[in-house]
């Protein structure tokens, strides 16, 4: 199936590992333009070489906190000044820490609202004008399945992630007449690094495979499948939706 996104210009944030670098590889191969970003330089650098093996010339690597205001604005402008006008955009980022209600200072609140929320906000509110311009455009933020079915002693990330599925159902029907979509993508159990590094500390995570349908942990390759469908030209008339790509986790609807 052609997707549709040749040459289209791609900004994945949180992309220099895991479920971000998945869906950066899977745009890079439909032939998308891409734009990868990071606060780790080893894995940026990393990551740029292997797109840049899939797809030469079609990949930008830019270090950037996006909990940081000013570095947001500068990513999007390095990633315009590049390629062009972002056509579009997944947010993503590192989970919160995990713990219960009394862990969390009213400080630690305030950095996870920013990190969660307000640097999706941000960089949406930033490529939104070239998106209508042009009068088309892919929005996808990647959430979690705790935004629909809380998971335990993840508190934060419950609370927040939640906030970003009633943007994109609002954001969705405003700007829908400008060809413009906004989705959601909520991966399960997926074996990223940062699940085999939780199995390694406790072995028993292993048995949350037990709770999936599917009796096993998802690939990233499988989550970016879901995404790249999700940001292409035939997904034009998918928006406002929430979709789990978690072998049948959740319970209910």
């Amino acid at each position: 199936m052609d997707l549709g996104i040749q040459n289209k210009v791609a900004l994945v944030l949180a992309s220099s590992k895991g479920l971000g670098k998945a869906v950066a590889i899977e745009l890079a191969k439909e032939g998308a333009k891409v734009i990868i970003c990071g606060t780790d330089a080893v894995a940026l650098t990393a990551a740029e070489k292997e797109i840049q093996a899939i797809a030469p010339g079609n990949v930008a690597a830019f270090l950037s906190d996006i909990t940081d205001e000013a570095q947001r604005k500068h990513l999007v402008e390095q990633s315009v000044n590049k390629f062009g006008d972002i056509e579009i955009l997944v947010t993503n980022t590192g989970g919160p820490a995990a713990g219960p209600f009394e862990k969390f200072g009213l400080d630690d609140w305030k950095h996870i609202y920013n990190l969660l929320f307000l640097s999706a906000v941000d960089i949406i509110n930033q490529v939104l004008p070239g998106m209508k311009s042009k009068g088309s455009g892919r929005i996808l933020t990647i959430t979690s399945v705790a935004v629909k079915q809380p998971a335990d002693n993840l508190i934060a990330s419950n609370a927040v992630r939640t906030s970003l599925v009633g943007l994109v159902k609002s954001l969705s029907n405003e700007v829908a007449a400008y060809g413009i979509t906004v989705n959601n993508l909520m991966p399960g159990f997926t074996r990223t690094n940062r699940l085999e590094h939780l199995i390694e500390k406790d072995p028993g995570v292993n048995k949350v495979k037990d709770t999936i349908p599917m009796k096993r942990f998802g690939n990233p390759d499988e989550f970016a499948a879901a995404a790249a469908f999700l940001v292409s030209k035939r997904a034009s008339y998918i928006t406002g939706q929430s979709l789990a790509v978690d072998g049948g986790w959740i319970k209910g609807n």
